[in-house]
């Protein structure tokens, strides 16, 4: 009889113990995606106005340790590293060119903290025809209560040398 007491003692602190010390679940975060969405069309409108302002300042929308993927250059790391490389491609930018981004899609992570923004950008002539178009692709993180890009990549629609060979 002992030994059933003693036994029975044992499964219940066993089982205390076991259900004790079970990991929390972590209660979801209710996130807002169109929220977010609203957040990083306008970090776009912002750059958009910069880049036809011709007054870039990539403080504004890029992280300290940001990495952009532009077409035919290396990898340029660093957000002074993207403005200089920005009004340096603004310096063959056209004047009465304009240009305009368009948040299409965002993936939040879980906790929005991280979000992967699909997006176009249309670039037109002081008339606002559209001369090309193009896609990218940009990954924010929220540092200090603000999105700030940390990677971001794009793609024109249209192929550069064919315009060349056209004219």
């Amino acid at each position: 009889m002992k030994t059933k007491i003693l036994k029975s003692a044992i499964l219940g602190m066993i089982s205390i113990l076991f259900f004790a010390c079970q990991p929390k679940k972590e209660e979801a975060v209710a996130i807002d995606k169109e929220q977010i969405k609203n957040e990083i069309q306008a970090l776009e409108n912002k750059m958009a106005e910069m880049f036809n302002d011709r007054n870039v300042n990539a403080g504004e929308y890029y992280a300290d340790d940001a990495v952009t993927f532009s077409q035919n250059k290396p990898p340029i790391v660093g957000k002074m590293e993207i403005e200089k490389s920005i009004k340096a491609d603004l310096n063959n930018f056209p004047k009465g060119y304009q240009i305009a981004f368009v948040v299409n899609e965002i993936l939040p992570s879980s906790d929005g903290n991280q979000v992967v923004e699909i997006g176009n950008y249309r670039v037109s002539d002081s008339t606002s025809a559209p001369l090309y178009t193009g896609n990218y692709i940009a990954v924010f993180e929220k540092r200090d209560g603000k999105y700030l890009c940390v990677r971001d990549m794009s793609a024109s629609d249209k192929n550069k040398n064919e315009e060349a060979k056209k004219e």
